[in-house]
Parts: structure tokens; C-alpha cells; sequence
């Protein structure tokens, strides 16, 4: 395991993962007029380097953190970089709606970090 403590490790490598999953599975959407095929083979080429950040972060993950929070840290992490995904590169505006959904979520998140880790 690498010296970077596994917490942190996992954070950033699921950051990394997420990234290359939403592009792998909403980038497509910017180019529509692309034949469908090519929108899935492109899809499941990005997915193989989200599938290479995931695993590692998760193997590397468990045991310092729980299967609920390494999944609740994934999820907290998908909200935030779709939030910026959509913004950025669909050009869909974020409303209060939005906002107001993500905060239940990670108040939800947060619950699940209540009870500490394994156990």
C-alpha cells in the first residue's frame, strides 16, 4: 500500500474515477448526432480507466473505512462532479432544486459517518 494515508488515497483516486465515469457515461450526450455505436465504444474505452482508479481505491480503501462509507464517499464525490460536469461541459444550468437535493444527500452522508467505521 502506498505511504499516502488510505482515507485520502481513496478520496482522490475515487475523485479521478468519477471523473472519467461521467464523461464515459453522460459525455456522449454533447454529440447526439454521433452514431450510437460509437457514443457505446467510446463509453466503454473511458470506462476502462474509471475501472482502473475504482477498484485500486477501494481495495486500498477498505479497511480503514467501512463498504457503506467507501460507497457513501462514492456517491458524495459522483454528486459533486456531475454538479461541475453538467455546468461545464452539458451547459445545464444548477437550481436551487438541485442544490437543496445534494445538501439531503450529503446530510445523509454524513449520517453514515456517525457510526464510525467497520463494525
Amino acid at each position: 500500500m502506498p505511504a499516502i494515508p488510505a482515507p485520502i488515497l481513496t478520496i482522490v483516486l475515487l475523485t479521478a474515477s468519477n471523473v472519467f465515469m461521467t464523461f464515459a457515461w453522460y459525455g456522449h450526450l454533447r454529440f447526439r448526432s454521433s452514431p450510437l455505436w460509437i457514443a457505446i465504444l467510446a463509453s466503454w474505452g473511458i470506462a476502462f480507466f474509471e475501472y482502473c482508479l475504482q477498484v485500486p481505491a477501494n481495495r486500498w480503501g477498505y479497511g480503514a473505512l467501512s463498504a457503506a462509507q467507501l460507497k457513501t464517499i462514492q456517491e458524495v464525490i459522483t454528486l459533486i462532479v456531475f454538479a461541475i460536469f453538467s455546468w461545464a461541459w452539458l451547459g445545464e444550468r444548477l437550481t436551487w432544486h438541485h442544490a437543496v437535493g445534494f445538501a439531503l444527500i450529503a446530510a445523509g452522508a454524513a449520517f453514515v459517518f456517525q457510526g464510525g467505521g467497520q463494525g
